[in-house]
This record gives C-alpha cells, sequence and structure tokens, in this order.
C-alpha cells in the first residue's frame, strides 16, 4: 500500500465500509517511535527538511524521521522559520 521505507511501511492496515457501504483501506495509527540521540540544529535561510534529512542521512527520502522527531505532521513546519533549533536524531539503522 505504501512505497518501501515509507513511514507507514510497517503500519498495519484493515478495511472498513465508507458512508455508501464499499470497502475503504485505511492504515491503523502510527506510533512515534522512539528517539535515540538527537543533535540539535538551527534552521538556516536556505534549510528545506528533504535536504536536512540528505546532509544527515545521504537518503532525502527520510524527512519523516526529522518530522517525527520533532512531532510535527507537516515536514514544511520544521523549515518556516529562521533560527528555530529542531532536533535531529540519530542515523537510521
Amino acid at each position: 500500500m505504501f512505497e518501501r521505507g515509507s513511514r507507514y511501511e510497517k503500519v498495519p492496515t484493515y478495511t472498513v465500509p465508507n458512508a455508501q457501504g464499499e470497502p475503504v483501506s485505511i492504515v491503523k495509527v502510527r506510533l512515534l517511535p522512539e528517539v535515540e540521540g538527537v543533535v540539535t540544529r538551527t534552521i538556516l535561510q536556505q534549510d528545506r527538511v528533504d535536504l536536512l534529512a540528505y546532509e544527515c542521512y545521504r537518503r532525502a527520502d527520510l524527512f519523516w524521521r526529522i518530522a517525527d522527531a520533532n512531532e510535527v505532521m507537516d515536514p514544511a513546519e520544521l523549515t518556516n522559520e529562521v533560527g528555530k533549533a529542531i532536533e535531529i536524531p540519530s542515523q537510521p539503522e
């Protein structure tokens, strides 16, 4: 249902009926992983969360790890304020 490497890749899904009684696949609640080993980073003017993920992990698609560590739904919130401090979790396994 989700791409390999997605933060939802291992989250169980199940089917429920919508208002018209048709089956719809939904994702169960995804609990945020426990974050160990974080580095605090101050946001600069040119920062983007995908670029930060590439800088830290050499994989831009792992931006969601940074979003999870900072408990934001919209990753763009992480870089919308220059000077704001965010947490960057340690290298993924």
